[in-house]
């Protein structure tokens, strides 16, 4: 009998990615000596999406003296540094994984810093497998990616299985179309109207977590 699978975004979902951004870009434009104006436009920037091509433009625009693979690197490092998962969310990994659970971790963005952010926060210990879409260009809501996250975990995509994340289109229509029941973290947001919702929905990662062990307790 396969084991029940539960895959989870990362950004916003596990961690706060807006906050740690919001960090990041004022320490990055007090730095490099950028205005407050200055500093929202990196913001939008970078929260967009985070690649080196973003640094790139970023390098352009600013005419920063650094090499676009420094501005990287460096920026790979300090948010490591800066982010966080709740240790209750990382203890109740542990526990769907005593119950018998399949987890892993399926995100978009570029490996670097996505596998940097899970190190650093010791959720790269706690799950079964992780899937970054850059390892093999497949991005949510694709169903690929979420088949090459369970394979990452050991498993394939089963009825029974679940998706938890913050995105209502890559997470939770992603999710669905994968054939995953789905449970949306809405982080204080209503629901988009007009869009079939989740199967639930929490507050944080770790209400959806106690979600799933009552399930295992069916």
């Amino acid at each position: 009998m396969l084991q029940p699978l539960v895959l989870f975004d990362l950004d916003n979902t596990l961690i706060d990615r807006r906050g740690t951004l919001a960090g990041w870009a004022a320490e990055f434009t007090t730095e490099h000596g950028l205005q407050d104006d200055e500093q929202a436009y990196v913001l939008g920037m970078v929260a967009e999406r985070a690649y080196p091509s973003t640094f790139d433009m970023i390098r352009a625009l600013y005419r920063l003296p650094m090499s676009t693979t420094e501005l990287w690197r460096a920026y790979c490092t300090e948010i490591a540094a800066m982010v966080s998962c709740p240790a209750e969310v990382l203890d109740e990994l542990d526990e769907l994984r005593a119950a018998g659970w399949r987890v892993g971790v399926a995100t978009n963005g570029a490996m670097d810093i996505q596998h940097a952010k899970l190190r650093a926060t010791g959720i790269s210990e706690r799950v079964d497998g992780v899937f970054v879409s850059e390892e093999a260009d497949a991005r949510k809501p694709q169903t690929q990616h979420f088949a090459l996250a369970a394979a990452r975990c050991s498993t394939v995509l089963y009825d029974g299985g679940w998706m938890v994340g913050d995105n209502p289109v890559h997470d939770i229509g992603g999710g669905r179309s994968a054939g995953l029941r789905t449970i949306w973290i809405n982080n204080d947001r209503p629901w988009p109207p007009n869009d079939p919702g989740p199967d639930h929905t929490v507050p944080n990662a770790r209400a959806a977590i106690d979600l799933l062990l009552l399930h295992s307790a069916d």
